[in-house]
């Protein structure tokens, strides 16, 4: 353990399993400013990121995404599915990694339940246009780093422990393990 986290008075740590790991990944993914989507992560090789949106989050803990058959990361997705998702809810907190596999697909029914309108500006055709594609990222694993009791309690938490010169951060982390 850190020194920061032996001079916590509180616990901060909690790994997460199960059903419970995947309720907090939707949580954090569905409240989060933005998605990074990584792939091609190679050892010493840079890693190709973008911004992409989550169209939606289920109960498992997938996550579900709509892209074009001819963009760059379907050809990355078919040299290696594995993926990496990182999120931000705030400046301060609501921050998730997740790792996982990637399944690429047409499912038109899919593509129904996850289209809406402003897609159409990227799918021009609208929701038949043939180069809709879904991606499902299957997580295997991720951490998350929040807040317990919201921004307002943490940040008069860290502006008491100033003031008092103890550590009084109300920040909660762990791992999320989906098996």
């Amino acid at each position: 353990m850190d020194s920061i986290n032996q001079n916590q008075p509180e616990k901060n740590h909690q790994d997460l399993h199960g059903a419970e790991a995947a309720k907090k990944m939707k949580a954090l993914a569905e409240t989060a400013e933005s998605c990074f989507f990584c792939t091609n992560i190679k050892a010493s090789q840079p890693i190709t990121t973008r911004p992409m949106a989550v169209l939606k989050a289920d109960e498992a803990g997938n996550f579900w995404f709509l892209t074009s058959d001819d963009s760059h990361k379907i050809e990355e997705l078919q040299q290696d599915p594995f993926v990496q998702l990182m999120f931000q809810g705030s400046a301060h907190s609501d921050f998730l990694t997740v790792y996982g596999n990637t399944e690429v697909s047409k499912d038109k029914a899919m593509i129904k339940e996850l289209w809406n309108p402003m897609l159409k500006t990227w799918f021009t055709e609208g929701v038949d246009d043939p180069r809709i594609t879904v991606l499902k990222v299957v997580p295997t694993g991720g951490y998350y780093w929040d807040n317990k009791h919201g921004n307002a309690v943490a940040f008069a938490k860290q502006a008491v422990g100033a003031a008092i010169g103890v550590t009084l951060d109300d920040s909660i982390e762990g791992k999320l393990d989906l098996q």
